[in-house]
């Protein structure tokens, strides 16, 4: 056995000289401090911009600032602005050890800038880890972020947590492809049916900015229509962004779009694709190897790079209002985003917001829309049931659908499929006494009794109870009558009536995207609607004073955007196509409908709002929590001297079990609502006031009662 093979007594004395080289550079490198792993203790820093300035991932308001960090020397290479890091935060100034700030919690943070020195004088924690190289925040992203935080009352972290998905190391591994060359400029195609369409695509190929609000023609040829605009600055050298309400929106772009380019030139972003697919198609965006996106509504804030277009579809659909803090609206993003890289904007839908209405009027988009003529070309006729004709007609008082309905069923059922929208989901949700209609309460609770589909016993729809013995406490009268069929319960009367024809549903629980084109019964709640191959021959919409019956400013709208909805997947007029609304036949929305005019509806209902002073014509915010934290928030707060408020209100009631409506206070408990409205030009004002007040209440504690604020709420009363 050799002495190298032999134990060694004695230290190293007995070592021989190869191994005591080696301890001898293990000691001379034990004398220089090493790094330990998220301390750094005694490390050396990066020798230049040894600084890295830090937003930390905390989301509250008045934590909504940059943080310094030293930068080790070996992070050096990888502490790049853009990267996700994670830092030790809340560790004191008695925690200082050979200078450096140590303790805390780690979090996670992005690395926004590097900088020579910090205008913060005392000693500095170090960066803890670069959890990966990847810059995932450029310059542009960050500023969008702080135009929306500001503009929301929210917090930078907030915002970006919305704009960046979560990561994915696999995604990260994975190279991206090349890019693409710009492809060909398109041919106008169908937007030749818009008076300025075809000088719209013009311009976006040839790199102008153009902004507008595109009232599109019924049927479907919108997605295609936005894959033009899409392809059109492509061939610019541009990119271009699409938001849609859904995926069912987003696959038929998505089809669109490669059937008019190919693979490869735009990416998908919805959450249904699960998060290591979606991080790595945002990846592609990130990096620039792809300049389109179509996504739903967290694809607005998608790094495109060189952005030429910003286009959002259908802009009243509640989907595109963000429920996680601040409660964004994809229109106001796109907007900022505008705004801010001068690249082009196009709003589009079958309906007509209020919004919409403004950018117009306002100037700073120009309409986008077809002669009368083209109008009535491919609309379907309209027809209207009030309340004068079921009193006359013998069958609406013996079932729910009036003469005309029926004979519009049977007629269509002849040519194809006919769609019959219902406003609730369901069986029966609520019921009214058939002598004065008064509504059917509980005893108990007086909650809504509800009809149940295997025809027993009445059920109370907030307490659960059941209800054998009912009597209108108006009337006296025992007879109950459905004041809003659900969607299974008109299924099911349907089926009765055409027993030989299938019966299709399509809501929550099963949303069908497409049916075909053989007679068919289908039912649906509004926003579920399948389409039709070669369009519905009828369609019904039923239940019109429901949706617009609801204590909501924007009740009215609403109801025409649905309803325009449903009819523009009918057959034009000259086709046979006919659609039968249940509503008085006087009101503004239903007109609208006739005469398929929502631009005008939406014009009168602008200039109603700025003689009232509400929204948008006027900014506003509400705040929300228990009265006597409202009340103090509402003194503290420092408001502009032209700001109102109104309220504040008490809100219903929320009962536990039951699906709680945004912003609607915790089950049980009491709060109230106030409005504060301001005039235009002082937005900004508002919401930095109200942002500062939140975040004197937040520094205080976890022991201040929680108040809500929402700027731009879409829902007032």
């Amino acid at each position: 056995m050799s002495s190298e093979d032999g134990p060694v007594d004695g230290g190293a004395e007995g070592a021989p000289p190869e191994q005591l080289a080696l301890i001898r550079e293990s000691v001379r490198k034990a004398q220089v401090p090493r790094a330990k792993p998220r301390t750094w203790r005694g490390a050396a820093l990066a020798k230049e911009l040894p600084v890295a300035r830090v937003l930390v991932d905390k989301g509250v308001l008045h934590l909504d600032r940059y943080f310094d960090y030293a930068v080790p020397q070996e992070l050096d290479a990888d502490a790049q602005p853009g990267v996700r890091v994670r830092v030790r935060f809340g560790a004191g100034r008695h925690r200082v050890r050979e200078g450096r700030r140590e303790g805390g919690g780690l979090i996670d943070g992005f690395l926004v800038e590097r900088l020579a020195e910090s205008d913060y004088s005392g000693p500095l924690a170090a960066l803890a880890q670069v959890v990966s190289p990847e810059p995932v925040v450029s310059e542009e992203l960050l500023g969008l972020a702080r135009a929306v935080a500001d503009r929301y009352a929210g917090s930078l972290a907030d915002v970006l947590q919305l704009a960046v998905p979560p990561r994915s190391a696999r995604a990260e591994q994975r190279s991206s492809p090349e890019p693409l060359p710009p492809p060909g400029v398109p041919e106008a195609g169908s937007w030749e049916r818009y008076e300025r369409g075809a000088g719209f695509l013009r311009s976006l190929a040839t790199g102008g900015a153009p902004r507008a609000v595109w009232n599109a023609l019924p049927g479907p040829e919108w997605s295609d229509e936005l894959a033009r605009a899409v392809a059109a600055t492509l061939a610019s050298g541009r990119g271009a962004l699409v938001v849609l309400p859904d995926g069912r929106a987003v696959a038929r772009v998505d089809a669109a779009l490669t059937e008019l380019l190919g693979e490869g030139r735009h990416a998908v972003l919805t959450a249904d694709a699960g998060p290591e697919k979606r991080y790595r198609e945002w990846l592609a965006v990130r990096r620039g190897s792809v300049r389109a996106v179509v996504g739903t509504r967290a694809a607005m804030f998608a790094p495109v790079q060189d952005l030429g277009l910003v286009a959002i579809w259908d802009d009243g659909d509640d989907s595109h209002s963000e429920q996680h803090a601040p409660q964004p609206h994809a229109r106001e993003v796109l907007l900022l985003r505008a705004a801010l890289d001068k690249c082009a904007f196009l709003l589009g839908s079958w309906s007509c917001t209020v919004e919409a209405a403004q950018l117009v009027e306002s100037g700073w988009a120009r309409p986008l829309v077809a002669v009368r003529e083209q109008v009535r070309a491919v609309a379907p006729l309209v027809r209207t049931v009030g309340d004068g004709d079921l009193a006359r007609d013998e069958a609406a008082r013996a079932a729910r659908l009036p003469t005309l309905a029926w004979q519009a069923v049977r007629e269509g059922l002849r040519h194809g499929p006919v769609l019959v929208q219902v406003p609730r989901r369901g069986y029966v949700p609520r019921m009214a006494c058939a002598n004065c209609r008064a509504p059917a309460r509980c005893r108990h609770c007086s909650g809504p009794l509800e009809g149940q589909e295997s025809g027993a016993a009445l059920r109370c729809g907030w307490c659960g109870r059941d209800e054998a013995a009912w009597h209108c406490p108006e009337c006296g009268a025992h007879r109950l009558r459905a004041q809003v069929v659900g969607a299974r319960r008109t299924a099911e009367e349907l089926g009765r009536a055409f027993p030989a024809v299938a019966v299709r549903t399509s809501g929550r629980e099963q949303v069908l995207d497409t049916v075909p084109g053989a007679p068919a019964l289908v039912v649906s709640t509004p926003g579920a609607e399948p389409v039709a191959e070669g369009g519905y021959a009828a369609a019904l919409l039923l239940d019109g004073w429901a949706m617009l019956g609801r204590p909501d400013l924007r009740a009215g709208e609403d109801a025409l955007r649905r309803w325009i909805a449903a009819a523009a997947l009918v057959r034009p007029q000259s086709a046979g196509g006919t659609v039968v609304v249940v509503a008085e036949p006087t009101l503004r929305p239903v007109q609208a409908l006739v005469r398929w005019d929502p631009v005008g509806h939406a014009v009168r209902e602008l200039a109603e709002r700025a003689e009232l002073g509400f929204p948008p014509v006027s900014r506003m915010a509400a705040v929300s929590g228990p009265g006597e934290a409202v009340t103090e928030f509402l003194r503290t707060v420092e408001l502009p001297r032209d700001a109102e408020v109104l309220g504040p209100v008490p809100l219903p009631v929320t009962t536990a079990g039951r699906p709680r409506r945004p912003g609607a206070p915790p089950p049980g408990e009491r709060w109230e609502r106030a409005l504060v409205r301001v005039p235009p030009g002082s937005g900004a004002a508002l919401a930095s006031a109200l942002k500062s007040a939140q975040a004197a209440r937040m520094a205080r504690g976890p022991g201040e009662p929680a108040v809500r604020v929402r700027v731009d709420p879409p829902d007032i009363g």
